[in-house]
């Protein structure tokens, strides 16, 4: 049985966006992988597990 697509699930200390990273796309990401897409910054961690209720608060990055 599978869940889907594991996510991690962050918010930015600095801009204060929230967003998600596909873990299996971990090693595109590289270092980079949990930083905001919009300015950079290491997020801060939330949670990470399957889509949730609240998933369309946190969009994916790219």
């Amino acid at each position: 049985m599978t869940w889907g697509t594991l996510y991690f699930y962050y918010q930015c200390p600095a801009c204060g966006e929230k967003y998600k990273y596909d873990y299996s796309r971990e090693q595109e990401f590289g270092g980079a992988f949990g930083e905001c897409p919009s300015c950079k910054t290491p997020g801060a961690y939330i949670k990470d597990g399957p889509r949730g209720a609240d998933d369309l608060d946190y969009p994916e990055a790219d």
